[in-house]
């Protein structure tokens, strides 16, 4: 019986950081998908059963709690990691009232990133 690879879900708008998330979670040994803004997420298939999604915070058009909403009636048990480089204030309740699992700043070492996806 093959199991299924763990999957994360990665959103964020800066390549840069999208691509050093990447390779790090894939280090990890957990398939990637990324999505470079909340709108692209939102008109894809999202894949079956997602470890967590890793959502930055600051992102163009629909982003934060307003995106954690639509995502939670979506995929209810869906773990979201809201990251962000530039935290102000009420963003983070808003995130987690929402239904985001936590609110972690960036950059993000390794160690945090396997606890987050529970390595």
């Amino acid at each position: 019986m093959e199991l299924k690879p763990r999957v994360v879900l990665i959103v964020e708008d800066d390549a840069a950081v999208s691509r050093a998330l990447s390779r790090a979670v894939r280090s990890l040994g957990f398939s990637v998908y990324t999505f470079d803004s909340g709108e692209a997420l939102l008109a894809s298939e999202v894949p079956q059963s997602p470890a967590v999604m890793l959502l930055d915070l600051h992102l163009p058009g629909i982003g934060g709690a307003d995106l954690i909403s639509k995502l939670m009636a979506r995929t209810p048990d869906l773990r979201i990691a809201v990251m962000t480089g530039r935290d102000i204030g009420g963003a983070r309740e808003a995130c987690l009232n929402a239904g985001a699992t936590t609110y972690i700043a960036k950059p993000i070492s390794r160690t945090v990133l396997a606890a987050l996806l529970e390595v």
